[in-house]
């Protein structure tokens, strides 16, 4: 029985020490990226960069648009 509240509370205390840390579960956010570009920007910096082919990015440029 003492076993199963230890651990619990070695549970609880990690918990809270995450949480003060910053540690903390991400909300899933809608509206413009963080950093004020919009998707289509987004999309057209890494085509530049080469992290996406252009077939990729035709297909998911369509999408935006639709």
């Amino acid at each position: 029985m003492m076993m199963g509240f230890e651990l619990v509370f070695v549970l609880a205390i990690g918990g809270a020490i995450a949480y003060a840390l910053g540690w903390r579960p991400q909300v899933n956010q809608t509206g413009p990226a963080p950093s004020g570009q919009t998707a289509l920007e987004i999309l057209q910096a890494r085509y530049v960069r080469g992290e996406i082919g252009r077939d990729e990015y035709d297909e998911i440029r369509r999408d935006l648009e639709a």
